[in-house]
C-alpha cells in the first residue's frame, strides 16, 4: 500500500505574483508525483486553499489536478482546515465532493449529544478513513470533548485519523502560545494520524499513538515560513514507512541585519553587501530590525535596492522592516480626548510644515468619514463618496 499526505496548500495565500505561481507550481508537482508513483490514494488534511471562497486561477489549478488524479483512479480523501471553512459554514470542498473529486471524510451523527464519527473506505485498499475538520481559535476542541472513541478504537483494519490542530505534546519551538489539542483526544490504535495546521515537518509516536505525521506546507505561506523552512514538503508512505519529500524550485537565501546603534549609511553598506553573493534565480527575503542610531527607516531606498538584487537574478526579493526603527520618532503625546484634535496633531507630525498637506488631508479624511443618510442605498452612498473625494482631489 503507498499514500501521499499533504497538508496546508494554501492555493491563492501569496497575493506576490511569483510567489503565488510558484505555490500553485508546487502543488501541481505533488499531483504529478502521485500520478508518477502510481499511489493508491491522496490524503489532505485541511487547507487546501486559504480561503473558503478562493480566487478563480487557484480553483482552477485545483480542479485541474483534482481531475488528473481522479482520471488515473487516485481518489482524494480530505477535511476541513481553519482557513477553508467559512463563518457561515460553507466550504469550496463541499462544491469538489460533489463534483466527484474528493471524499470528506469528516462525517458523522450526533448520538445522545456525542458525536460518532463514521468511516469512509477506499474501496481498492480496503483502509478505513475518518477525522475531524479545523477551526480557527480552536473551537475544534468541542468536537473532541464530545468524541465517542470506543468505536473507532474496536474497529478494526487498517485506519486513519485525520486532524487539523497542534497537539500540546509536540508544539514546536515558536509555537507555544498557539492553541493546541492533547493527543488523549484522539481515538487509540489507529494506524496512521495525518496532521495538518502547524507547518513543520514532524513524525511523532505516543504509546496507543503511532506515526503522527505534520507533512509540512506543500510551499511555504508567509515570509517567516520562507526564512525557516526555504521549500515546501508532503509526505510519503509506503508500507507504513513514512517519507517527507520535499518540494523545491529555487534556493532561499535569507538575510537578517541587525540596525542597532547602526546609522542609516552602515545598514546601507551591509544591503549593498548582499549583491556579491550568487542570486541567480534564488528567493531573497530580507528583515532588518533594531534602533538606527541616526537617520529614519525612509532614508533607506528600499526599491533600488530591491531592484539592484533583481538585476542579478534573483527569482524574488522580500523585505520585512517592521521591527526597524529610529531614535528620532517619537510617539505623539496628546492630552486631549478630542477626536479631531487627535486626528491633527497626528497629520501635522507627519506633515511636518506643509500646510497645505495637511488642510488637504484633513479635507479627504472628512470626505471619507461621511455617514451614509436614513434610505439611502449602499451603491449610492459609495458614490456619493466617491465623488466627494475625486472633487477635492481635482480642485
Amino acid at each position: 500500500m503507498k499514500f501521499a499526505h499533504m497538508a496546508d496548500c494554501h492555493l491563492g495565500g501569496w497575493r506576490e505574483p511569483k510567489l503565488k505561481e510558484l505555490n500553485n507550481k508546487s502543488f501541481c508537482y505533488v499531483i504529478d508525483y502521485c500520478v508518477k508513483e502510481k499511489i493508491d490514494f491522496v490524503l489532505i488534511a485541511g487547507d487546501l486553499f486559504n480561503t473558503a471562497l478562493p480566487d478563480m486561477e487557484s480553483l482552477q489549478v485545483c480542479i485541474k489536478q483534482l481531475k488528473k488524479l481522479k482520471d488515473n483512479n487516485i481518489p482524494v480523501y480530505f477535511i476541513a482546515g481553519s482557513h477553508d471553512f467559512s463563518p457561515s459554514g460553507k466550504t469550496m470542498l463541499s462544491i469538489i465532493e460533489d463534483a466527484g473529486l474528493g471524499f470528506n471524510v469528516a462525517k458523522g451523527e450526533v448520538v445522545e449529544n456525542k458525536l460518532k464519527l463514521k468511516f469512509t473506505i477506499d474501496e481498492k485498499t480496503k483502509v478505513k478513513i475518518t477525522g475531524i475538520i479545523g477551526k480557527r481559535g480552536g473551537l475544534d476542541v468541542q468536537y473532541y470533548q464530545e468524541l465517542l472513541r470506543e468505536d473507532l478504537e474496536k474497529e478494526e483494519g487498517y485506519k486513519i485519523f485525520m486532524f487539523h490542530c497542534a497537539l500540546n505534546e509536540f508544539k514546536p519551538k515558536g509555537f507555544e502560545n498557539i492553541e493546541g489539542m492533547n493527543v488523549s483526544y484522539f481515538p487509540k490504535f489507529f494506524d496512521y494520524y495525518a496532521g495538518g495546521h502547524v507547518h513543520v515537518l514532524q513524525k511523532n509516536s505516543l504509546e496507543a499513538y503511532p506515526n503522527i505525521i505534520y507533512p509540512g506546507p506543500v510551499f511555504p505561506n508567509s515570509f517567516s515560513e520562507l526564512e525557516k523552512l526555504k521549500h515546501g514538503s508532503f509526505a510519503m508512505v509506503e508500507n507504513n514507512e513514512v517519507k517527507h519529500i520535499p518540494v523545491k524550485f529555487h534556493e532561499t537565501l535569507s538575510y537578517r541585519i541587525d540596525c542597532d546603534n547602526k546609522s542609516v549609511e552602515q545598514v546601507k553598506q551591509e544591503l549593498k553587501e548582499i549583491t556579491n553573493t550568487d542570486l541567480s534565480d534564488c528567493i531573497v527575503t530580507i528583515k532588518l530590525k533594531g534602533t538606527l542610531s541616526s537617520g529614519k527607516p525612509s532614508d533607506i531606498n528600499f526599491t533600488e535596492i530591491m531592484n539592484n538584487l533583481l538585476e542579478k537574478k534573483a527569482f524574488v526579493v522580500l523585505k520585512n522592516t517592521s521591527q526597524l526603527q529610529s531614535k528620532d520618532f517619537e510617539e505623539i503625546k496628546i492630552k486631549s480626548e478630542n477626536v479631531e484634535d487627535v486626528e491633527s496633531a497626528v497629520i501635522k507630525e507627519h506633515l511636518d510644515q506643509q500646510a497645505f498637506g495637511q488642510e488637504f488631508t484633513q479635507k479627504i479624511m472628512q470626505a471619507l468619514s461621511t455617514e451614509k443618510q436614513e434610505g439611502e442605498k449602499s451603491a449610492d452612498f459609495e458614490k456619493r463618496v466617491i465623488e466627494d473625494v475625486e472633487k477635492m482631489i481635482n480642485n
